[in-house]
């Protein structure tokens, strides 16, 4: 079994950013549009100066955390050399429409078990995130998923929110980036020993997390566009509608409420920082953590499949990647650094994925495999 308990770890050894490169290849051997800078590296340009040099180099991951956006299917209106780069990062992370016949041959004889990420995969990316609701044929296309394999919402979104966004009973909800993690009450048929799960590894830092979450909205009053959500266990603040001169001061603002909070940390997703406790636990912790509780901890017939679009998702990816099984999938119309295996342009792509594995599993079961 996982232990379980938290454990509290260095915070300064949490973070690491990508930073703009402008004048390189993502792929060339040297390096590409974004470099990570060494853990070490970047802890040691922080503590030189541990005021302005670390809101610089917030500003400076928050920039590059913002690629222009590419429309689909307008690729060849690209320059050549930003072509070149994109067929070469879809060679390496192919489509998981294009190759789901592949996906279906390896799911043969094991227990498909299916992880999303919410925003950003189910619902589109929106200015308000209090509005960023799922629609319903992507309702229904995860209902028709959850019928078949085991099913879990993994977000950094307060638990509660995300389960009234989807709407769907009989679901795993990880809220919180995986600290708060709550199964259906009832017994399902895909897990017949269900009891109810419910874990939640940080109670501890509740009250340091709706201190924080209050003195930030307190802060950010000031900073126009900026939006601060109480997601439990963490804070997010988001910036999308900040005009890009102000995005210092929100730096600003972050940093110098967090520096009085040793036992918490600074991550950072697709336009939002995000405030946690320094616990050892993810999204891919919450990933092995369900594979447990499903009883497949240890098992070889079993195929995880997860699919996000955030960086918080690659904690995922990389689980899977370490077990030698399963798949991530990554939601991107833009060439990131990744370990998911395949990828999806949007939504729309993520919710035609999911339908055809339900068309797929109902032809399986009728003694027929589909046809590309």
């Amino acid at each position: 079994m996982t232990n379980h308990n938290a454990l509290i770890s260095d915070a300064k050894a949490s973070i690491g950013v990508a930073v703009r490169v402008p004048n390189q290849s993502l792929f060339s051997p040297g390096g590409g549009r974004y470099i990570s800078i060494p853990r070490k590296k970047l802890v040691q340009k922080l503590e030189a100066d541990p005021s302005q040099t670390r809101i610089n180099t917030w500003i400076e991951a928050m920039r590059a955390s913002s690629p222009t956006r590419t429309r689909p299917g307008n690729i060849s209106s690209l320059p050549e050399s930003k072509e070149d780069e994109h067929s070469s990062w879809m060679a390496q992370h192919p489509s998981a429409l294009s190759m789901f016949e592949e996906i279906a041959e390896a799911s043969k004889g094991k227990q498909i078990v299916m992880f999303l990420d919410y925003d950003g995969t189910l619902s589109p990316i929106v200015e308000d995130p209090e509005r960023a609701y799922m629609s319903d044929e992507m309702r229904d296309a995860v209902k028709g998923v959850a019928k078949y394999f085991p099913t879990a919402i993994v977000t950094g979104r307060c638990r509660d929110k995300v389960r009234r966004f989807v709407k769907l009973p009989g679901l795993y909800y990880a809220g919180s980036h995986g600290m708060d993690i709550k199964g259906p009450s009832k017994k399902t048929k895909h897990n017949k020993n269900n009891k109810g799960v419910l874990f939640q590894a940080a109670n501890e830092f509740l009250p340091m997390i709706d201190q924080v979450s209050k003195c930030l909205v307190e802060k950010m009053r000031d900073v126009e566009g900026a939006s601060v959500e109480n997601n439990k266990f963490c804070v997010s603040v988001h910036y999308r509608c900040v005009d890009q001169k102000d995005w210092g001061l929100v730096a600003e603002h972050v940093t110098s409420i967090l520096s009085e909070y040793p036992k918490l940390r600074l991550t950072q997703g697709r336009k939002v920082l995000e405030i946690r406790p320094t616990i050892k636990w993810d999204k891919g912790k919450a990933l092995e953590f369900l594979l447990e509780s499903l009883g497949f901890a240890n098992s070889r017939n079993v195929l995880p499949i997860y699919i996000g679009d955030d960086r918080t998702d690659e904690d995922a990816f990389q689980v899977l990647r370490k077990r030698g099984d399963g798949f991530g999938i990554l939601v991107s119309k833009v060439p990131k650094e990744t370990s998911a295996t395949y990828s999806l342009q949007e939504p729309s792509e993520v919710g035609e994925f999911l339908r055809r594995l339900v068309e797929w599993k109902q032809m399986s079961l009728g003694g027929r495999y589909p046809v590309s």
